[in-house]
């Protein structure tokens, strides 16, 4: 599979986290370590300054990318983002000349979120990022188990990680630094569901053209 559509995803993403840097932090300021905004612009950044013409396939690119997360990007969110990369570049890997289509999206997709989530060790309700991203995965795997497109499918996931990721601001976290905060933590969206929304809204714009 063609690498392309993955490094302009990544690209687009990139776009989104320098633009959206300083809300991704106060939003970890209220719950968390306040350096959500800043990790992940660090490590989309170093994402942005590999070669892509050392990547001529997707599955490459995808685990650099994610061994890039890994080692640049500090906190959770790193080794969580850099788990999902991993993981979804593997999936592609078992079929390099595959092509890019809802199914193969879906099935790189559900490895990556079973990635973070053995790492994370996290469910709906947590008040993590996987609120976001097992309902994404989930309408992502319905709408291309209907015959959907490419495009329908991402947006469909990018739709439910938005639903997800604003049902985590009345939540009690139960996993991470918010967890220390008790009733404290209420009332603020988790910040790795909200960036996990960008990442998707960033999937929306490139695998919907």
């Amino acid at each position: 599979m063609e690498s392309a559509p993955f490094i302009a995803w990544l690209a687009a993403f990139q776009k989104l986290v320098t633009a959206n840097s300083d809300y991704l932090t106060e939003l970890d300021r209220q719950i968390g370590d306040a350096d959500h905004g800043a990790n992940m612009l660090r490590g989309v950044e170093a994402i942005g300054e590999l070669d892509p013409a050392e990547f001529p396939d997707a599955g490459s690119y995808l685990k650099k990318a994610g061994m890039t997360l890994v080692s640049k990007v500090g906190g959770a969110s790193g080794p969580l983002y850099g788990t999902l990369l991993l993981k979804m570049g593997a999936e592609l890997d078992t079929d390099p000349a595959a092509e890019l289509t809802a199914g193969s999206f879906v099935a790189a997709l559900a490895a990556g979120v079973a990635g973070v989530q053995a790492r994370g060790r996290a469910e709906v309700g947590d008040k993590t990022m996987l609120d976001a991203w097992l309902p994404a995965l989930a309408a992502a795997q319905e709408t291309a188990a209907n015959g959907e497109t490419l495009a329908d499918t991402v947006a469909a996931a990018y739709a439910a990680a938005q639903q997800g990721a604003a049902a985590t601001i009345p939540l009690v976290a139960r996993k991470g630094r918010a967890s220390y905060l008790g009733e404290r933590a209420v009332g603020v969206k988790d910040p790795g569901a909200a960036s996990t929304e960008l990442m998707l809204q960033a999937a929306a714009e490139v695998f919907g053209g």
